[in-house]
């Protein structure tokens, strides 16, 4: 028996890499320094692990971004223009990753896209008919001669072929035929390569393989394969897969020469019962029994019990996916031993692996005894008020009246608002003056009279802003949140936040998701002081924001005992209360954002509807189902792949709905043309992901463009999102070209009427 892990979070225990890199775009820092960093925060993670007992420990899983970009430039698909920039390789790598403005040129960075149903964020390698796989050596290899270094003998990890082919974006009429030859000698040098410098395992991830596929993707992965494997020498393969099952291809994966297959036991519905159908005595399971994205304990005789059920001879335990989703410990949190008992971060789930193993081996019974007195109650009392409330409701629960086209002519008389009409999707920047005020009211160090008067010249600074900029709808900018979702949470009964509890979200951007430990209902008014200081400021609207039911879940950790449905709906009645009350307070403009709607959308398209749609949608209507006509109510979506579901994205019925186009090309824009989408639209009009300042003519050129597809009464003017992480400077020059773009566009429209 042995013990391993897909991967683990890269930040650092206390997000060291975020601050290393951020100095380094600042130059603040050396290349040399932010590597060295780098090369500390591998070794801290390996030792780590040594200590921790976990037997077979993955390299290349670090990434100073994003492990995709990695596997691009470790096989040399890069653009022809940043291949012969006149920049170091880590500066192409990072301009790639963001974008980049300077003497070496102007480069737009790689779009990116959410990692399957994770709230990690992926470069999207772009290919073209200039792009010719092969090679290059590089990280991989010297991050296992690292750790060799150090005595520890990794596994080195890669994504595979498939995985990277399904998740490109593929440009001047190529497609994935086109370099198949190229990428089987590629993954065939880094097999050799590997072997030569000593390495035993290698990991190859394939999570794509847990999506529908059809006859033609699985005869090109077993062909590929079916010739890569042969190359393999002494080097054994783990076949690695993860957020799902493998039912599509299992049959063919047994078949091949992988030497380890890694399957999910957590979220993989079907793949206890695909390993009881027969399981080669020649391969080892890597089971995937401790899940990677959740924050609960594991239930150990649960997990006892589905192992002995599996008929293998090689058993390997491991996470269901990498750690990189999970924060990086619970020893950072000070939590009460109560509280904290029913917690595994990373850390944790390194002893959870390897406890399991030892009680498979009949060792310590006292802790299989202990893990059952978790489990032996309830962990929380149950809210009967809230439980009836959500037994009550009905279809008008979820139903606005009147329809959305009455709603719209009443809005246009309401609101009078001109062709294009421009705004923000919601924050302005968190300047270190921000962050610092809030940090000292956290501590008391200042009052919170003062902390609030603070807040109010920032709101009354930005609202003054935006009136001289030319804004048609204002924002009041966010100030007193420190993230879209632990904000809302904080004025939540039952919600548990953590200290430390950092998940990269992309780059160095993270994110600190709460956690739900009971039945959620609002205390107390959360955003109404804000937003009605902000209105009494200017005579133009300004937006409530809010953050929706979905994307509240999707972003904190849920419950385990509780159904997401359930959990979603106790959400939906109390951001409901919050739209009611901003109503009522003389808000006409209420945005609701579902930024992470798509974000637990099942993989498998069979069970969107039935697992998902069915109370997702439902949620988001509940919340503004009350509202008069006059209100107009916005949301506002992520990065996400939104073709395949804009029917139910009108069927939020929404009024307003913005997205995050810019880095997608708005590819989205046909696809609301053809499926005949009702709901008004902004598609992001430049990437705020990226410091570069779009030019007017930029933008102007990206109106023209939706203007093709989009009739211009149906389009809104705005950013692709929220501008919370991004400079003061960089964030007005690129608003007022979006302003003057804007009103060049509507001249040109007005001139042609």
């Amino acid at each position: 028996m042995t013990t391993t892990i897909i991967g683990f979070p890269r930040i650092g225990a206390q997000r060291e890499l975020k601050f290393a890199t951020e100095k380094y775009f600042k130059q603040k820092l050396t290349a040399e320094q932010l590597l060295a960093t780098g090369k500390q925060l591998r070794q801290q993670q390996w030792q780590l692990l040594k200590k921790a007992g976990i037997d077979q420990i993955p390299s290349n899983d670090f990434s100073f971004y994003d492990n995709l970009l990695d596997t691009a430039f470790l096989f040399h698909a890069l653009p022809k223009a940043i291949a012969t920039a006149d920049l170091s390789d880590l500066d192409k790598y990072f301009a790639l990753a963001r974008g980049y403005q300077g003497t070496a040129g102007d480069f737009k960075a790689w779009p990116m896209k959410k990692w399957f149903n994770t709230n990690y964020h992926y470069l999207v390698p772009q290919l073209s008919k200039d792009t010719k796989f092969r090679y290059t050596g590089g990280k991989i290899k010297a991050e296992f001669l690292e750790a060799l270094s150090l005595g520890i003998k990794t596994r080195p990890t890669i994504i595979g072929p498939f995985t990277l082919l399904r998740l490109a974006e593929f440009n001047e009429h190529t497609a994935a035929k086109d370099f198949t030859n190229d990428l089987l000698q590629a993954y065939t040098d880094l097999l050799q390569d590997l072997c030569a410098a000593g390495a035993e395992w290698l990991q190859i991830d394939e999570p794509a393989l847990v999506y529908d596929l059809t006859p033609q993707e699985i005869n090109w992965f077993a062909n590929f394969y079916r010739q890569l494997l042969p190359q393999k020498g002494t080097l054994k393969i783990l076949l690695q897969t993860y957020f799902g099952d493998v039912r599509d291809i299992y049959s063919e994966l047994i078949k091949l020469d992988f030497d380890g297959l890694g399957l999910d036991l957590i979220e993989g519905k079907q793949t206890a019962s695909l390993i009881q159908s027969g399981f080669p005595t020649d391969k080892t399971l890597f089971a995937g029994v401790v899940n990677g994205k959740n924050i609960w304990r594991n239930h150990y005789q649960k997990t006892l019990t589905l192992l002995k059920q599996l008929p293998v001879q090689k058993l390997v335990l491991s996470t269901s996916c990498s750690l990189l989703h999970v924060p990086y410990s619970v020893a950072d949190e000070d939590f009460p031993t109560a509280v904290k008992k029913h917690f595994a971060f990373a850390q944790e789930k390194l002893l959870e692996l390897n406890q399991l193993d030892q009680l498979l081996q009949q060792h310590h019974p006292e802790w299989l005894a202990v893990n059952q007195q978790l489990f032996a109650q309830p962990r929380v009392k149950e809210d009967p008020v809230l439980k009836e409330k959500i037994a009550q409701l009905t279809t008008a629960d979820f139903s606005r009246q009147p329809d959305f086209q009455t709603r719209r002519k009443i809005q246009q008389t309401e609101l009078n608002l001109p062709l294009l009409p421009t705004t923000t999707i919601g924050s302005f920047p968190q300047t270190k003056e921000v962050k610092k005020m809030r940090a000292a009211w956290h501590k008391h160090e200042i009052s919170a009279a003062d902390y609030e008067s603070f807040v109010k010249q920032q709101i009354k600074n930005w609202i003054s802003w935006q009136e001289k900029a030319g804004f048609d709808v204002l924002v009041h900018g966010e100030f007193e949140r420190n993230d879209m979702v632990e904000y809302f949470g904080q004025h939540l009964a039952g919600y548990l936040f953590t200290q430390n509890g950092w998940v990269q979200s992309y780059g160095t951007r993270g994110v600190k998701p709460p956690i739900i430990w009971g039945d959620v209902v609002r205390k107390k008014t959360i955003t109404v002081k804000w937003s009605t200081y902000a209105q009494s400021l200017t005579a133009k609207p300004v937006k409530g924001m809010l953050t929706g039911p979905v994307t509240i879940l999707n972003w904190s950790f849920p419950r385990e005992d509780l159904s997401l449905k359930e959990a979603t709906w106790q959400l939906a009645l109390a951001i409901q209360a919050e739209v009611l009350d901003l109503e009522s307070h003389g808000i006409k403009i209420i945005q609701i954002d579902e930024a992470a709607l798509r974000e637990k959308l099942p993989l498998r398209k069979s069970d969107w509807d039935s697992e998902y749609l069915a109370w997702a949608i439902p949620a988001f209507r509940l919340v503004h189902s009350k509202v008069k006509p006059q209100t107009q109510i916005h949301t506002h979506m992520c990065y996400s792949e939104f073709g395949d579901i804009i029917p139910a994205i009108d069927n939020l019925d929404a009024d307003v709905i913005s997205f995050e186009a810019s880095r997608s090309n708005l590819e989205i824009l046909e696809q609301l043309q053809t499926q005949h989408f009702k709901t008004l639209v902004g598609p992001g009009v430049y990437d705020i992901h990226s410091p570069r300042v779009p030019t007017k003519a930029e933008i102007v050129t990206e109106l023209r463009e939706i203007l093709k597809k989009v009739p211009a009464k149906n389009v809104w003017v705005n950013p692709d999102c929220g501008l919370k992480t991004r400079g003061v400077k960089e964030t007005k020059a690129s608003l007022l070209n979006l302003t003057a773009a804007a009103q060049e566009v509507r001249k040109e429209l007005q001139a042609d009427d």
